[in-house]
């Protein structure tokens, strides 16, 4: 069974090849990506490393976390599944109709914006 890795503060001049050769003497890498901006194209300093097998991620993560690489400090462990709901914002997404102030706080509580209309000139 294969192993991902993800690797952290990487130098922003390594490219994907480079990540490859530099975890392929641990075992048979099968892909190394490094993750870049989608607009600039830069590196955004981390990305990915994926062993044919697990014991070869293992010993890449044992020796690799924190190795000095272009005078920084690499991050290596074991990658987390994508996708799930820990941290991160959600979207912003109101599911109210359009008009709906439900959520909106009308100054119901006698706080500001308790304003009676009905007298005004």
């Amino acid at each position: 069974m294969s192993k991902k890795l993800f690797v952290g503060n990487l130098p922003f001049s390594v490219k994907s090849e480079d990540l490859k050769q530099i975890f392929s003497e641990h075992g048979e890498v099968s892909e190394a990506a490094v993750i870049t901006d989608r607009f600039s194209g830069r590196s955004r300093g981390f990305g990915f490393v994926t062993f044919e097998n697990d014991a070869d991620g293992d010993k890449a993560i044992e020796a690799m976390n924190g190795k000095d690489v272009e005078g920084r400090e690499m991050t290596v462990n074991e990658a987390r599944p994508q996708g799930g709901s820990e941290g991160g914002h959600s979207g912003g997404h109101n599911d109210a109709p359009a008009g709906d102030n439900a959520n909106a706080d009308n100054g119901a509580n006698g706080e500001a914006g308790d304003v009676d209309y009905s007298k005004a000139a």
